[in-house]
């Protein structure tokens, strides 16, 4: 599974491109943030990706959720947002 980590200086639009091209081949990519500023660039960063996405006619949405991780043994809090793609219904509904 790939994780892009982002900070809060990362570049939005490099993050998006990343996000854009792991989706792009596998499907699915979690993006993985600490603190405001960096949760910021994370959500920006998929709203671009999903842009550049919808021109090859995929589809994403995003799951957010916690979680744990270890950065000089101390225990932080992540925002990690599981970005997944979508297939497209077309207008066809599901048989009922």
């Amino acid at each position: 599974m790939n994780v892009i980590k982002v900070a809060a200086n990362s570049r939005s639009t490099s993050v998006a491109g990343a996000i854009a091209g792991i989706v792009r081949e596998q499907g699915r990519v979690d993006v993985q943030a600490i603190g405001a500023g960096a949760v910021n660039q994370a959500i920006k960063a998929v709203a671009i990706a999903r842009g550049y996405l919808e021109l090859d006619g995929i589809h994403i949405y995003c799951i957010p959720s916690f979680s744990e991780v270890f950065i000089d043994n101390k225990e932080r809090t992540a925002v990690r947002l599981a970005v997944e793609s979508q297939i497209p219904s077309f207008g066809i509904s599901e048989p009922e």
